[in-house]
């Protein structure tokens, strides 16, 4: 990252430049924040820019909201401006968080004045278009039926859960303007998806049941933000780690009681859904599908048309890398969580150089590099046996979440040792 030097502080005889300045770190932060940058590197990053403009600035951020207190230049810490804002969850948004990125460097440089870089900011908000839309449903069904095939499933259950996934992509895009609808989202997808599962399995084609219906919600599984909140939790950030697990956690029981409540209606109704020998697919066929899921990853982080090579790449990486780490040089014999070890450590490390060398958040590298690392699948399924009064079942599975979890943020951690990042991003 250049070194640039820190702004000239602007005179106590200058109160509209010092707003100027506040509003600019205020709106840098809110973007942040909804961009989906967890508390601790928020935090850094915004401590950093505010120093590097002159301002003594106090964050404190949560997945709910911010509050912001800059001390008055002529007056001091307690006679400055405080801001509390509140602030729905963030969530990915790989494309915005770059251009934020190269706002704030230019502001930073001189090349911007901080009054052009709020309106710059503000300048990001677009509403997506008919066709952002549709590619994002799209997206859902090539990453449920991409994730299928890695899975192990057969074609049936690979073109299964494509379609379901497709209709619960559909989902997605109308819960985003229907409050109402996106507070059931995940109860009515999953209830959707087992439902549709169930019909095929029972009348067309015998379906591997559960990794068809695992699939086709992929997406909305939690598993990132459950990373999130335990690299939040071990960063001592822990309002923000408990407030996001439990957010997580309540995703998963709304997928978890979709499920069972869609498993009931089918007994209701007299179906028999018929199982299918796992039939996993060739090679190729595995590197085919990790090709359209590391596109639709792509799709799904909102990057820009720029980077999606980048974080394409990125996905295939962290696949990679577990794959040698849990079998090739066997950590773990095999076990997912040593190979989640070793690909959080290569994956923060090489973003965290590829932040430093580009001058670009390494964001773009990180979260793809761990998108399929992450265990959401297995805490959906932890609550399935729960729900199904398989308590030692659930539980052994809930240790084995615990475990992928703490593997996965551990070599994030260490590869963050390895390779400082850059200004937290």
């Amino acid at each position: 990252m250049p070194s640039f030097p820190p702004m000239t502080a602007p005179t106590p005889a200058s109160p509209s430049t010092y707003e100027a300045r506040t509003n600019f770190v205020v709106e840098l932060s809110t973007r942040l924040h909804a961009y989906g940058t967890t508390a601790q590197r928020l935090e850094g990053a915004i401590k950093g820019v505010a120093h590097r403009m002159g301002l003594d600035c106090e964050v404190w951020s949560n997945p709910t909201g911010l509050i912001l207190s800059f001390a008055d230049p002529v007056r001091g810490a307690h006679n400055g401006i405080t801001r509390v804002l509140r602030l729905e969850p963030g969530e990915q948004n790989l494309g915005r968080l770059a251009a934020t990125d190269a706002i704030a460097e230019d502001v930073l440089a001189g090349r911007l004045d901080p009054a052009d870089g709020l309106i710059a900011l503000k300048a990001l908000d677009r509403p997506a278009s008919r066709r952002n839309q549709a590619l994002a449903a799209l997206s859902f069904g090539l990453s449920a039926g991409s994730v299928a095939a890695l899975l192990g499933a057969g074609w049936a259950d690979v073109a299964t859960a494509a379609v379901i996934g497709l209709v619960t992509g559909v989902l997605y895009v109308l819960a985003a303007g229907r409050p109402r609808l996106a507070e059931a989202l995940e109860a009515i997808a999953a209830l959707v998806a087992t439902l549709l599962a169930a019909a095929v399995a029972t009348f067309i084609e015998p379906l591997s049941l559960k990794t068809v219906i695992v699939a086709s919600l992929i997406v909305l599984m939690p598993g990132l933000m459950l990373t999130n909140a335990v690299s939040e939790l071990s960063s001592q950030q822990l309002v923000s780690g408990t407030t996001r697990f439990a957010g997580a956690l309540m995703i998963l029981m709304k997928l978890t009681f979709g499920t069972v409540a869609a498993m009931q209606l089918v007994t209701i109704l007299g179906w028999q859904p018929q199982e299918a020998v796992p039939q996993p697919l060739a090679p190729l066929a595995e590197l085919a599908a990790l090709a359209v899921a590391a596109f639709a990853f792509a799709v799904l982080f909102q990057a820009a048309r720029r980077d999606y090579p980048l974080v394409m790449a990125s996905v295939l990486l962290g696949y990679a890398l577990t794959r040698l780490g849990g079998e090739w040089l066997g950590l773990g014999s095999g076990n997912f969580a040593g190979g989640a070890f070793f690909a959080g450590v290569g994956v923060a490390a090489i973003s965290n150089a590829y932040g430093r060398w580009a001058n670009r958040p390494g964001a773009l590298i990180r979260v793809p590099g761990i998108i399929l690392l992450v265990p959401g699948s297995v805490g959906f399924r932890s609550l399935n046996f729960v729900m199904e009064r398989d308590v030692f079942l659930g539980l052994d599975t809930a240790f084995a979440l615990l475990s992928a979890l703490i593997a996965l943020v551990a070599g994030l951690l260490f590869g963050n040792l390895l390779v400082p990042s850059r200004r937290n991003l």
